[in-house]
């Protein structure tokens, strides 16, 4: 099979969206979260490049790369609709984190053999999910070589409501969108050739981008990201980048008995310390970490119900601290997943 009979055979068909607010749409209803953006694209794949039109005014363009890699990012033998979907969906994360609603993506691959029945697996894990995020493929390229995968998506928000990371202030709360430490126990226990728990498989191998989450969190939150490299690692980042910005320290207190901890890790008997080791540190979780001054609580219950409020901001020191139920503090390494660690 030649190159563009693949891409005309697997890519240049797509399901139609799903509109807003249909029970498998990741999107809410448009009236919850503003008008609803008309489709910026008007020419897509198919030509030697895609066609936009720009951003109304007061609209910003969102735009994120993700790549996945075999052997780095995903397990051999991994169902291949699953790296279809996964890879997706993570680049929908990072648009989630700043608030902004999807417009289309971009997918470079490049593929050992021209496998149909892979190929097929992979088209419908990925245009699964780009139906429920009303995100259609604009353009890509293939060809030969080792399997990687690489998506750049693309998003617009309003210039004045965008979610960033170095938002944060002293006295802020620190929220996560919902339950940590089931992807990585899934990579733990595969990593040993162990049983996988099938939650837990599911969170690491299908993660649900929090699209509906960060529009409603658009004007509410001071700060946001995706938690991919674990949630220790990553509000390290947050309290970096916020720091920065205003020109001082910010640190932060987390509250051990506050965190959501996934319950698969009790139901397959984990360890409580490995429990919060997998929460912390783990990654793979692909949740919303953001802040927001406490008088937001209400809002963002109500459009984020699953959030749980973990901690606070803190000024005066770079350190992380886990507060215990007791009310003893002990120093908590910013340490997450390194893409180039051994």
């Amino acid at each position: 099979m030649n190159e563009f009979a693949l891409i005309r055979q697997f890519f240049e068909r797509q399901p139609a969206p799903l509109p807003a607010g249909h029970p498998q749409s990741l999107l809410p209803l448009p009236a919850s979260t503003g008008p609803a953006a008309d489709s910026l694209v008007r020419l897509g794949i198919g030509d030697d490049c895609a066609l936009l039109d720009p951003v109304p005014p007061g609209q910003q363009l969102a735009v994120s790369t993700d790549m996945l890699v075999a052997g780095r990012h995903f397990f051999e033998g991994t169902d291949p609709a699953a790296i279809g979907h996964k890879a997706l969906a993570v680049n929908l994360s990072d648009l989630a984190a700043m608030g902004a609603r999807p417009v289309g993506f971009t997918l470079a691959l490049a593929l050992p053999t021209a496998d149909a029945a892979w190929l097929q697996g992979f088209a419908d894990g990925l245009f699964g999910l780009a139906a429920r995020a009303a995100c259609p493929l604009i353009g890509g390229d293939t060809t030969r070589g080792p399997l990687n995968i690489s998506l750049t998506v693309l998003g617009q928000v309003a210039a004045t409501r965008t979610l960033r990371r170095d938002g944060a202030r002293a006295g802020d709360s620190i929220w996560v969108s919902g339950p940590l430490g089931a992807a990585a126990l899934a990579v733990a226990r595969r990593s040993r050739g162990q049983l996988v728990p099938e939650a837990a498989a599911r969170r690491l191998d299908w993660p649900e981008p929090r699209l509906a989450a960060g529009l409603g969190l658009t004007g509410v939150a001071s700060a946001a990201m995706d938690i991919s490299d674990g949630l220790a690692g990553d509000l390290g980042h947050l309290l970096t980048a916020s720091g920065r910005r205003q020109g001082l320290s910010l640190g932060a207190e987390l509250w051990e008995d506050r965190l959501p901890l996934d319950p698969v890790l009790r139901e397959s008997g984990v360890a409580h310390d490995e429990a919060l080791q997998l929460a912390l540190h783990g990654g793979d979780d692909y949740e919303l970490l953001f802040t927001a001054p406490t008088v937001q609580t209400d809002t963002i219950l109500q459009c984020c119900p699953d959030a749980r409020m973990i901690g606070r901001i803190v000024a005066g020191s770079a350190m992380l601290l886990l507060v215990d139920a007791k009310g003893q503090s002990r120093p908590l390494a910013a340490r997450g997943h390194d893409h180039f660690s051994t």
